[in-house]
């Protein structure tokens, strides 16, 4: 690293430690840019580089998360949340919530109240999986070592849904996929909650042929934010939906499988078999 490189990357790393310490009021960019001692332009592109993504969305994201940890506590009601976040009101927060967690600040506090969810357990070529389906579509996949302990984590997703162990068609549909016609994907139905950027990443991952690999700033590429690599990998890490939504054919590019959710081992596997299913 050179001694700029070495400069800038402190410089942005004062300004991501700066918004954690001081989120509850809220600072414009001319603020934290004046901390690091940078034009509001200088540090808007900076910031952008070493961290994928705006000053703005950064705070954006401190601030939900602070939000999320008041929110899970029953006695705290939604004026209360805003205000002790810095914010003047609730539709501020209802603003937030929509922008960076796809959902309203009340859905959160619900999680999943009134929602009626179906799970099943069924085997894969790459192990037991969970899949869990709405009435909408599949909500949640994964691969399960422990069913207890995978069902407790699709719970901790819906606190507050109804769960039901039963296999129904959007599930049958879904599990095809390891044995059936690739070209039918576009019938299994999907009934995902994310951010406006997570939604395009995952889109984004649905438009990889099976076979083929990409690489994180490709994907980045796709969804015309170059500078988001860092950004797309946290989305992928955040995929609730395995092996469906393809994040195991995202790459480092170098050429290195990198990590994945549910282990590098069965992603070094998916990859191979479909290698295989596609090049035989």
């Amino acid at each position: 690293m050179t001694e700029l490189q070495t400069i800038n990357y402190n410089r942005i790393a004062d300004a991501i430690e700066y918004l954690k310490s001081n989120f509850k009021s809220q600072p414009n960019l001319d603020q934290v840019a004046e901390k690091v001692h940078l034009s509001p332009f200088h540090f808007q592109r900076l910031f952008s580089e070493w961290a994928g993504t705006t000053p703005k969305k950064f705070l954006q994201y401190t601030t939900v998360e602070y939000a999320k940890s008041l929110l899970k506590d029953n006695q705290a009601t939604l004026l209360d949340t805003a205000f002790e976040i810095g914010l003047s009101g609730t539709s501020r927060l209802h603003d937030l919530f929509i922008n960076i967690e796809g959902m309203t600040p009340a859905e959160y506090k619900n999680g999943g109240k009134n929602l009626n969810i179906h799970y099943s357990f069924a085997e894969s070529p790459f192990g037991n999986v969970l899949v869990a389906s709405t009435q909408k579509g599949i909500c949640y996949m994964a691969f399960a070592e422990d069913d207890q302990q995978a069902l407790r984590l699709l719970q901790s997703h819906f606190p507050n849904a109804t769960f039901r162990q039963m296999v129904d068609l959007i599930q049958q549909n879904a599990l095809y996929i390891f044995t059936h016609d690739w070209s039918k994907l576009h019938q299994i139905k999907l009934h995902l909650k994310g951010t406006d950027f997570q939604l395009k990443v995952w889109q984004a991952l649905l438009k990889i042929p099976m076979g083929q690999l990409t690489t994180y700033g490709s994907i980045a590429n796709k969804i015309d934010n170059p500078n988001a690599s860092r950004a797309v990998g946290t989305a992928i890490g955040s995929n609730p939906v395995a092996y469906l939504i393809p994040c195991h054919r995202v790459i480092q590019s170098s050429g290195e499988i990198g990590g994945y959710m549910w282990g590098p081992t069965r992603k070094t596997a998916i990859i191979g078999w479909e290698g295989i299913k596609t090049h035989p």
